[in-house]
């Protein structure tokens, strides 16, 4: 329908259950798995078998009762294997409870991978009387909620239509919004121009490459790094609060958990001082190997200057003691012994299978 190579969604929705459903397309397939793993919330309508004593009273204790971590079994049609596993649901709360009919309809907020089929079940088995749900409606997935821009299938179509059209993209637009908006929920971290190629890349946000950075940053928190325009570049995990990253002027401010931007999308920036040019030269000239290690070749000026550089190679063979060859008949010997032990394991052990049987 939109001709493009992936498309990702944040979690099934049962046969006939309504509501959002996130799906994401090329480059935001990257932010499934955090989409996949965020809460949803569901509005309900459960069934009950027969009218509970206690009346709407009891039936209000029941659904705050199923709160908290419960056992869950997958019902027989899912997507999922059917085998017992721990659920959390975060809050529940009773909308409206119909005597006449022994409907009841209740909001929940849970963990993904929440049956609300299930529940329904245990509701009414709570009450005595047995239950089942009558109709389903997901209100809420991750960040985005029944009310923020949602879109049919037939938008979807409509909108694509227009694009090709009437090229005109106001309705595309609309119903497509950009990968940036499920990242609102994190503090942001703006990235210097000349930082960004490296990030997609895979390098650690350093002090250097810091911009600007949100208020109340934690250390083990995620954040998304930004460029100045606005774009995401990628999910890291600060390794810096917000005090430290105002008075330091060196060291790690994120680690990289998840890049979002396509490599080269900026220029590339590194590789540019002068050190680095200094060396680049070393290695065109033969005084450098092709990594950029030492070799016969190095000035030992290079190698004052870059004491790591020296890691190893002139100083190291020098120092050393030459290693002592082994001689072939001492080899012989430990062969010949390893066998021997060999061969004396084998018949301990067919020995002792002799007598067992």
């Amino acid at each position: 329908m939109l001709r493009v190579e992936k498309t990702g969604h944040s979690g099934t929705l049962d046969p006939k259950v309504t509501g959002g459903l996130i799906v994401c397309i090329d480059r935001a397939t990257r932010l499934v798995k955090a989409q996949q793993g965020a809460g949803k919330e569901y509005v309900c309508i459960a069934r009950l078998h027969s009218a509970p004593e206690g009346g709407k009273a009891a039936v209000q204790r029941a659904i705050e009762t199923l709160t908290g971590a419960l056992f869950q079994r997958p019902p027989l049609i899912s997507a999922v294997k059917r085998q017992l596993r721990i659920r959390t649901i975060y809050e529940s709360k009773m909308y409206e409870y119909d005597e006449e009919r022994n409907l009841v309809v209740f909001w929940i907020s849970c963990e993904a991978g929440t049956y609300v089929r299930t529940m329904c079940v245990h509701l009414g088995l709570l009450l005595g009387v047995g239950g089942h749900m009558q109709e389903l409606r997901r209100v809420r997935s991750g960040i985005l909620g029944e009310n923020d821009n949602l879109a049919t299938m037939h938008d979807v179509m409509d909108a694509m239509w227009t694009h090709d059209n009437l090229k005109q993209e106001a309705y595309l637009r609309r119903v497509i919004m950009p990968l940036e908006v499920l990242l609102t929920n994190y503090k942001r971290v703006v990235v210097k121009d000349s930082a960004v190629n490296a990030i997609c890349y895979g390098a650690k946000l350093m002090i250097p490459g810091l911009l600007r950075y949100e208020a109340g940053v934690e250390v083990g928190e995620e954040v998304v790094l930004m460029t100045t325009k606005g774009e995401a570049i990628a999910v890291g995990i600060a390794q810096m609060n917000t005090a430290v990253m105002a008075t330091c002027d060196h060291g790690c401010v994120a680690k990289i958990k998840r890049v979002v931007m396509e490599r080269d999308t900026y220029p590339r920036r590194w590789g540019l001082g002068p050190t680095a040019q200094a060396k680049k030269k070393l290695i065109a000239e033969g005084k450098l190997d092709k990594f950029g290690k030492p070799n016969d070749k190095t000035p030992s000026e290079y190698l004052r200057a870059v004491p790591d550089a020296s890691g190893g190679a002139s100083d190291k063979k020098t120092d050393e003691a030459p290693k002592r060859e082994r001689s072939p008949t001492l080899d012989a010997e430990e062969k010949s012994a390893k066998k021997e032990k060999k061969e004396k394991k084998e018949k301990k052990e067919k020995k002792e299978k002799k007598e067992k049987s």
